[in-house]
């Protein structure tokens, strides 16, 4: 059987894949540029990151001949697009602006088949937070949960707490739809799920 890599170094979409029966024989993250461009949705930014990354690893030597999955997940407010956080005052920020209202989870996810076919998708869940206080929010920036995710916060973890409304995906949420993820790798032809 082809190898499956995952061209993603997130922890969590592999424990994720690991649920549905996906053993990943490499994980080759792609090195892409993740600005967003002039007027582009969420959405849009979603899907292409993750065709980007999954066409970037497919054109390397390693993974030609495998199944290669990619994906990337953007929060959004409206048209607005949260950043990664990389520091406390950005995830600061998120939270603020997260605070009281819905905000939407968009995860692209796109896959690559051994002869070098590729489908894909977005997946849109929403999300909606209480209202924080400013200790709550100072607790969360001390968790430090936020480092590195999407609007600067993870719902499997203590931000749980915060979220009064879930519409859609939970795994979508964590970083990859898998309802989705596994009828696309039963289409493209992957043998190695638990459900088959």
């Amino acid at each position: 059987m082809s190898k499956f890599i995952l061209a993603s170094a997130s922890p969590r979409r592999k424990e994720l894949l690991a649920q549905i029966g996906v053993e990943i024989d490499g994980i080759l993250p792609a090195d892409i540029d993740e600005t967003p461009q002039d007027r582009e949705s969420p959405r849009e930014l979603a899907l292409r990151l993750a065709e980007s990354k999954a066409k970037a690893v497919h054109d390397r030597d390693e993974a030609k001949g495998h199944f290669i999955l990619a994906a990337d997940t953007v929060v959004g407010l409206g048209h607005r697009i949260l950043p990664k956080a990389e520091d406390e005052k950005t995830a600061r920020d998120c939270l603020g602006l997260m605070s009281g209202r819905r905000n939407q989870v968009y995860s692209g996810v796109a896959i690559v088949s051994p002869d070098g076919e590729m489908v894909s998708r977005v997946v849109k869940s929403q999300v909606g937070f209480k209202r924080l206080t400013q200790n709550e929010i100072e607790a969360y920036i001390r968790s430090g949960e936020w480092d590195g995710k999407a609007g600067g916060y993870g719902v499997q973890g203590m931000a749980a707490a915060y979220v009064k409304f879930l519409s859609g995906s939970y795994t979508n949420v964590v970083g990859l739809p898998l309802f989705e993820t596994s009828q696309m790798l039963q289409g493209i032809g992957y043998k190695g799920l638990k459900s088959q």
